[in-house]
C-alpha cells in the first residue's frame, strides 16, 4: 500500500511545482520589459548610463607611472607586462615597456588596487570586439621615459580624462575622423 501513496504523492508533486514554474512564466508576461535595445534605441550612450565603479578595459597613465611593477605581480593571470630598466648615462630608472593583453583580462580589479600612484584605472570603455584580437594587446610605452616620482600623501593627481587612453588605441580609425572633422574625442 505504501508504494501506491509514494506514486500518486510523486505525481501530485510534480504539478504543484509545474504550476509553480508556469506561475512565474506568466507573472512576467504581464510585465513591463526592461530589456536595452542596444546599441540602437538607447537614450544616451552607454557609457555615460555606466555606473562610476564599473570595471572597463584597463589604461595606464605614463606620466604617472613609478615602475613599480606591483600591477604585473598582482594579475592572477599574467595579462600586464612591465620592464623598468636603469639608464646609464642618467643613472634614472626608465620605464621601457608597458603592455596590457586586454583580450586575457578578467577586470579583477586587483592590479588597480595594488597601484600606489593610479597611473592604471579601468575605463568605461568595453566593447573589445575586434576582428583581429592582437589590437585588443595595448603597449602604453612607445619609448624608453622615466619613471614617476611616488606622489606624497594628499597629493592632487591631474589625469587625463577617464577612458581617452584606451580610446584613442582601441579605435584609431575614430581618432582619424574626428581630427579630419575638428571635433576632438571627450
Amino acid at each position: 500500500m505504501g508504494t501506491f501513496t509514494n506514486y500518486f504523492a510523486a505525481i501530485g508533486r510534480s504539478f504543484v511545482t509545474l504550476g509553480d514554474g508556469l506561475a512565474v512564466t506568466l507573472s512576467y508576461m504581464f510585465r513591463k520589459p526592461i530589456t536595452i535595445q542596444y546599441p540602437d534605441r538607447t537614450k544616451l550612450p552607454v557609457v555615460s548610463m555606466l555606473p562610476g565603479r564599473s570595471r572597463g578595459i584597463l589604461e595606464m597613465e605614463a606620466s604617472l607611472c613609478t615602475g613599480c611593477t606591483m600591477c604585473a605581480k598582482q594579475c592572477p593571470i599574467d595579462c600586464i607586462h612591465v620592464e623598468v630598466e636603469k639608464d646609464e648615462e642618467t643613472k634614472q630608472r626608465m620605464l621601457t615597456r608597458f603592455d596590457i593583453d586586454a583580450a586575457k583580462c578578467m577586470f579583477c580589479g586587483l592590479c588597480v588596487d595594488a597601484c600606489p600612484s593610479g597611473a592604471l584605472r579601468h575605463s568605461h570603455e568595453f566593447e573589445g570586439a575586434m576582428y583581429d584580437v592582437g589590437r585588443l594587446w595595448l603597449r602604453f610605452i612607445d619609448k624608453p621615459q622615466a619613471v614617476a616620482k611616488p606622489p606624497k600623501k594628499g597629493a592632487q593627481i591631474i589625469t587625463v580624462p577617464l577612458g581617452s587612453i584606451v580610446r584613442k588605441m582601441l579605435y584609431p580609425a575614430d581618432r582619424q575622423a574626428s581630427s579630419r572633422s575638428g571635433g576632438g574625442s571627450q
